[in-house]
């Protein structure tokens, strides 16, 4: 308790410019733990939900009876998502009995548009985690740098210059670069680890695509 008053005592005692570079690194961090729940939750979501459809899609379900259910949920992500767009595509041409190449063409093309859409929902709030991991720990060290220039000024007006005296004023200074620190390292391993997450899900994401794709030939090129 005495050491958490101790560095309540610290912050209060910063200079104005120093408080207000620690309350900005308090908020990236907070937005950054909000941010960070969220795509952990989003990533759990979509690998459970992807094994879910890979399980109905390859059991043998009839591609209609699978397009028709996803029409009854709320919300569609994911490689349903890919699914989805390639077969309403293929059902919407098939009516109009068009070219095979030019079918396959739209289909492909239609899953490229949905894989591109989901790429974008996963990476959503990982600029942001990337701002706050390179440029928090400079932020803090320029609070610190402002608050240390603050105690040797205030050293050249007094007469004996000691430790006790100049100690605490770089001690406020240094609780800006902790801060930093503290905001920027949460933010830059779950930047790396949701970066690799992305890049997985869209990997299998784009596996799924070129099999449908192929299902898809298949189905167009029986009908001629």
């Amino acid at each position: 308790m005495g050491q958490e008053l101790s560095i309540w005592h610290l912050v209060s005692q910063a200079s104005l410019f120093v408080q207000l570079i620690m309350m900005v690194l308090l908020l990236a961090s907070v937005v950054s733990w909000y941010q960070i729940a969220n795509r952990v939750m989003y990533f759990n979501q979509a690998e459970n939900e992807m094994k879910r459809f890979e399980s109905r899609f390859w059991s043998g379900t009839d591609l209609h009876t699978l397009y028709k259910e996803g029409e009854e949920k709320h919300a569609v992500f994911g490689m349903e998502s890919v699914f989805r767009a390639g077969y309403k595509e293929f059902t919407r041409l098939a009516k109009k009995r068009l070219d095979s190449d030019a079918m396959m063409d739209a289909c492909q093309r239609s899953m490229r548009v949905a894989l591109s859409r989901e790429e974008e929902a996963m990476e959503h709030s990982l600029p942001f985690l990337a701002t706050v991991g390179s440029t928090s720990p400079y932020v803090g060290l320029l609070g610190t740098v402002w608050g240390i220039m603050g105690s040797f000024h205030g050293l050249g007006q007094v007469q004996q210059a000691t430790l006790a005296t100049v100690a605490p004023g770089i001690s406020e200074a240094l609780v800006a670069t902790a801060m930093g620190l503290i905001a920027a390292i949460p933010a830059v391993v779950c930047y790396n680890r949701f970066s690799s997450k992305v890049d997985s899900l869209a990997g299998k994401y784009d596996t799924f695509s070129e099999e449908f794709s192929s299902i898809l030939h298949r189905q167009i090129h029986s009908r001629d």
